[in-house]
């Protein structure tokens, strides 16, 4: 569908004038299920005008209308694992397996035995995950060495899980070339993720040993292979609510049909480890920007949103969310697949594999 700009009309509505500001962004709202899209613009005036947790309430309303109407009522499950941590290449600030600045609790081992991983498969499938993910640290396969070797065991890997149980496998490797996208797609991967982390003019900040672009390249090789790029990023890394705009538009452009919005957790001894996590409000307001934004995308609920949350963690998926992990991330613990099935239901949401969304 090609999307009609929404531009800015009429003055927005001063926050404290919650009546007039619902009717606002009732509007906004009507429009972008009708198919128009926000420009930037009208995103930042929405930033600007919606202050205050009665306003973001007002907001997470509107987005989740967006996400019933575009989206449905079902839930995208996933779970991942990491089949090799630690000593990575990449001196990425907010993560623990960096050989620049390691976590001093985070694990370090080699690539798992296949069938370690392939028990882990059958965990995540029992616990209801529809996808399970193969997460390898480095910079990828592209530059060769020991991660081009290891790229041929889990394309193997990959094979066994998809004639050996009925959950759909997904890998996270790094930057692949043309040629390997095209290897993974013969392989049965049907979506990579490959985060974007940040805006392009945030994201120097917190990684310098590759560039955004470097990460771009890779998601256009994959998706110009037919794979489904599962690409997002972390909010709460000192990024502006400019760079979050940004970076939604960005992901828009790429096209990308899966959207992980991590919560920075930040990880002792890693250069974020002083930030101060989001408030529960702020993560409802990214949350809810982005799905006025990406109206018929998968949004995922990703890292953090446990310690982040908390007691509001039932809100995010009231707020534009339709997706999320399932289990445990990569060096931190996630919680029960049984309290996230207990969520789900008590929000009238049920598990399964959201709709993909079609651009050609």
């Amino acid at each position: 569908m090609v999307q009609t700009p929404i531009k800015p009309q009429d003055t927005a509505p001063a926050a404290s004038d919650l009546e007039a500001l619902e009717v606002w962004l009732g509007n906004l709202s009507d429009r972008v299920i009708a198919g128009e899209g926000l420009d930037r613009d009208t995103a930042l005036e929405i930033v600007e005008r919606v202050t205050g947790e009665a306003a973001i309430l007002k907001l997470c309303a509107a987005a989740d209308r967006v996400r019933h109407a575009r989206c449905g009522d079902t839930v995208d499950l996933c779970s991942i694992v990491n089949v090799k941590s630690g000593g990575c290449s990449e001196n990425c600030g907010f993560c623990s397996q960096s050989a620049h600045h390691p976590g001093t609790a985070s694990p370090v081992y080699g690539l798992k035995p296949q069938d370690e991983i392939l028990a882990q498969a059958r965990a995540a499938e029992a616990a209801g995950a529809k996808r399970f993910c193969l997460v390898s640290q480095g910079r990828g396969p592209k530059y060769g060495g020991q991660q081009s070797k290891e790229f041929e065991e889990i394309l193997e890997t990959v094979g066994k899980i998809i004639r050996e149980t009925s959950i759909k496998p997904c890998c996270a490797l790094g930057e692949v070339t043309p040629e390997q996208a095209e290897r993974l797609a013969e392989a049965g991967v049907t979506r990579y993720n490959h985060n974007l982390e940040a805006s392009e003019n945030f994201f120097p900040e917190i990684v310098t040993t590759h560039t955004w672009q470097n990460r771009v390249e890779t998601v256009k090789n994959l998706k110009a292979a037919g794979i489904q790029a599962c690409t997002g990023g972390i909010f709460g890394m000192g990024e502006s609510w400019n760079d979050r705009v940004d970076l939604a538009l960005a992901l828009r452009d790429l096209e990308v049909e899966s959207i992980p919005l991590n919560l920075l957790n930040p990880r002792e001894g890693t250069p974020l480890a002083d930030r101060d996590r989001l408030t529960p409000y702020e993560a409802l307001k990214a949350i809810a920007l982005f799905r006025m934004l990406l109206p018929n995308r998968i949004l995922r609920y990703a890292g953090g949103r446990e310690v982040v949350m908390g007691e509001l963690q039932d809100m995010g998926l009231k707020a534009g969310l339709n997706a999320m992990l399932v289990g445990h991330y990569l060096t931190t613990m996630g919680q029960p697949p049984e309290r996230d099935r207990e969520m789900l239901a008590s929000l009238g949401l049920e598990g399964g594999e959201a709709t993909v969304p079609q651009f050609h």
